[in-house]
């Protein structure tokens, strides 16, 4: 539930704590730009008035409804890790019936929602949680969180390849924000450690595609503070509380010094 502001309304006023889409998105409704659609499409209500996009509103002394059914935080959040492999959708549904990561999640808690996306083609560490604020801040430019993969390629990246991928290459749809990148391992087949603080459609493919090295397979192994580890393929696990909270701590959901 949702707390009203520090500091001392006048008598008589209530000071509206939050707006509607941080309450929806803590409640596992999807990120802010998700719900954002959801209140505009007029689908929720506050004390039985159609909410406005923009509005606040306080969960605690208010009753906020999607769809005519209450709105509440789950009790506590959970976010989990999967090691994604090649062939699963991140998706909660697949039109052409591929199988999904929520295949794969079965033994999982319910109202997990996946943070960021893997191409069917792609294996590695994919985050889930019902926290929705926590999603956001993952993803969001704003918090430039880094995302690090290992790229297997075809042929052995020159130091000239590695520093157009460090300092950003011109795409059909922009120029790429500046990489960190290694050669873990060269010879006809190479090793390429790539980390990005971005997330463009099929990116680090595309990246290395133009500076002359296809990628044969592609495994994130971090994201953010987590590492996917000795996780198996296609096992899942929640976080440990040590995790969490260094995942909170870094896109500021969490004070350093508590």
């Amino acid at each position: 539930m949702v707390s009203a502001r520090a500091g001392a309304p006048r008598a008589g006023i209530v000071v509206p704590a939050e707006r509607l889409q941080k309450i929806l998105a803590a409640a596992g409704f999807g990120s802010r730009r998700g719900v954002e659609q959801v209140i505009v499409a007029g689908r929720v209500t506050v004390d039985g008035r159609v909410a406005t996009l923009g509005e606040r509103a306080d969960a605690e002394t208010q009753r906020v409804e999607l769809d005519g059914r209450p709105v509440t935080r789950p009790a506590e959040t959970i976010t989990w890790m999967l090691n994604k492999p090649t062939g699963y959708v991140v998706s909660a549904a697949d039109e052409q019936h591929r199988q999904t990561v929520y295949d794969l999640l079965r033994r999982a808690p319910r109202g997990l929602k996946y943070v960021g996306r893997l191409d069917i083609d792609s294996e590695g560490l994919l985050l889930l949680t019902t926290d929705g604020e926590l999603a956001h801040r993952l993803t969001h430019p704003r918090y430039a969180v880094w995302k690090t993969y290992e790229a297997d390629v075809i042929g052995e990246p020159n130091p000239q390849a590695l520093d157009l991928l460090r300092d950003g290459i011109e795409l059909e749809d922009g120029v790429t924000a500046p990489a960190r990148a290694e050669l873990l391992s060269g010879g006809d087949r190479s090793c390429v450690r790539i980390a990005l603080r971005e997330g463009k459609k099929r990116e680090v493919r595309r990246m290395l595609a133009a500076v002359g090295h296809p990628v044969t397979r592609l495994i994130r192994v971090e994201f953010g503070s987590i590492r996917l580890g000795m996780l198996s393929t296609g096992e899942a696990r929640p976080l440990t509380g040590s995790e969490a909270r260094d995942l909170g701590v870094l896109v500021g959901l969490v004070d350093a010094s508590a």
